[in-house]
């Protein structure tokens, strides 16, 4: 996942989470509750970024329309579309660009509904960098997760021809022991953690250089073929879900920091009020930019970027990796 630092919780260790996630294709076997099993793949530790689907678990959204979801817990070691791929899970955590992708290369995934009209993602450096502009990154080393198309986009954006990757260490720790140290970094995160750690941070929104992946959940094109009503069932109480955490996060964060104690509440207030302040999971309040919305524009825009980078060198038919008939 592109979250860039977290702390990792001790309880989510990676051989833990294998260990977990090993059971949840057996989820069936012992649901005798008459609902549906149904796994979402997180695609990182519980924190206010998938609070939504959490919501309408505890809301009960889910058993309303006969589904009993469990939210597998993602992290740096998992990767969503192998989970969805496999059947180990109906719905994965994601984003557009990754998507296409993986489509490209012969694993059909469908996109269903945006979690976040914007991505977070963003490059963070100290407020006295000389760093102002994503052209000023030219000639400067930065700490990304090693094969993100972002960055890559940003290299051939603004004619990068001389800055160096390192891959991200997931954490802040450099950051703060080096004033020139610039990292990759979720604004409803990284900065949170610099701040408190004693930097003064600035960051620079990926999405505003024009490459805008949205935020997204998929499933694989079998399953939507083969259980649509039940893809609508969780689009529509997980959507329903978004919108009442951003009202009151109140008890989902209380669940959230139950379930990974590394989380604190200031953090999550910080995540939250950075959620709703730049308006990242509902989008501007523009005709096509809303909770769960998708454009054929951006999808379109999206999949040519992704040609000229050479990223997708098999085409295809960007329509056949998303659809707006669940949340339209």
């Amino acid at each position: 996942m592109l979250l860039g630092a977290r702390r990792i919780p001790l309880a989510l260790r990676p051989a833990c989470l294998l260990l977990a996630l090993l059971g949840v294709g057996c989820k069936g076997r012992h649901a005798g509750n008459g609902l549906i099993p149904i796994t979402l793949q997180a695609d990182w530790y519980p924190q206010p970024e998938i609070g939504g689907f959490y919501q309408a678990q505890l809301e009960g959204l889910y058993k309303a329309q006969g589904l009993d979801v469990t939210v597998a817990p993602g992290g740096p070691f998992i990767v969503g579309h192998q989970q969805v791929a496999s059947g180990a899970a109906q719905f994965a955590m994601g984003t557009s660009d990754q998507v296409l992708v993986f489509a490209s290369r012969g694993i059909p995934l469908v996109a269903v509904a945006a979690t976040m009209q914007q991505d977070p993602q963003a490059i963070m450096v100290h407020e006295d960098a000389p760093v102002k502009t994503f052209a000023d990154l030219e000639g400067h080393t930065i700490a990304v997760k090693p094969g993100s198309i972002w960055f890559q986009y940003l290299l051939s954006r603004y004619s990068l021809h001389n800055t160096r990757e390192i891959p991200a260490t997931y954490s802040v720790a450099n950051f703060l022991s080096d004033p020139n140290y610039i990292q990759q970094a979720f604004v409803t995160s990284e900065p949170y953690f610099a701040e408190k750690g004693g930097a003064r941070v600035r960051t620079l929104l990926v999405s505003s250089t024009g490459y805008q992946p949205y935020r997204v959940f998929f499933t694989s094109r079998s399953f939507l073929n083969e259980h649509p009503e039940i893809v609508q069932k969780f689009v529509d109480a997980s959507l329903q879900g978004w919108r009442d955490y951003l009202k009151d996060p109140t008890r989902t964060d209380d669940e959230i920091a139950r379930l990974n104690p590394a989380m604190s509440p200031e953090q999550m207030r910080f995540s939250v009020d950075t959620l709703r302040r730049q308006h990242f999971i509902d989008g501007p309040g523009t005709v096509d930019s809303h909770l769960g919305h998708f454009t054929v524009e951006r999808w379109s825009a999206m999949y040519k970027q992704l040609v000229d980078l050479k990223v997708i060198t098999q085409p295809l038919d960007p329509a056949t990796t998303y659809t707006t008939r669940f949340a339209p």
